[in-house]
């Protein structure tokens, strides 16, 4: 499918680089947590306090089924654990080129720290809980993904110039 998708650890840029690419490309740009709060009536940190996290992740593979069957030329910008499940990173695939948008530790960090919607952030060492997390998670952003960007110290022209160059089949104007 001609689909791009966007992965990475939360605060890594998906949803604004999403926006910012939709414009360029005159796509809809579509994020899976949005789509799931919307079916749920409820936002995510709610389904994780009431539900749990599994509970989230059997939505996120729901969501993936649904979009395989309906998405096409759009912009796909997915939740952060949404890649740890294979089925997930097999999904990712039939739907789509996956752009790995990577980040250091401390620039996560840096752009989430006041965040308070984060569920899995909230705790006593948030900076340790990501350093966790991504060295957990990494290996299934890597292999889910088609490209790998890394988008520490960059702006986001540099970031969109990056994924035109990899893109198949199109390409993106400057601004």
């Amino acid at each position: 499918m001609d689909n791009i998708i966007l992965i990475g650890f939360m605060g890594c840029g998906k949803t604004t680089v999403g926006l910012k690419l939709s414009y360029r490309l005159r796509r809809t740009v579509v994020d899976t947590d949005k789509e799931i709060e919307k079916e749920e009536k409820r936002v995510i940190s709610d389904i994780f306090a009431t539900d749990g996290e599994e509970y989230f992740r059997d939505r996120e593979t729901a969501c993936l089924r649904k979009m395989l069957g309906s998405m096409s030329n759009q912009i796909i910008s997915v939740g952060g654990g949404l890649p740890l499940r294979e089925e997930n990173r097999a999904l990712l695939r039939k739907l789509g080129q996956v752009f790995y948008l990577r980040a250091r530790p401390e620039t996560i960090y840096e752009r989430v720290k006041h965040d308070t919607t984060r569920p899995l952030l909230q705790g006593p060492d948030p900076q340790e809980k990501i350093r966790t997390l991504l060295t957990k998670r990494d290996g299934a952003y890597t292999e889910a993904a088609d490209v790998i960007i890394d988008v520490d110290d960059k702006d986001f022209g540099q970031i969109l110039c990056e994924i035109e160059e990899n893109v198949n089949g199109f390409r993106v104007e400057e601004e």
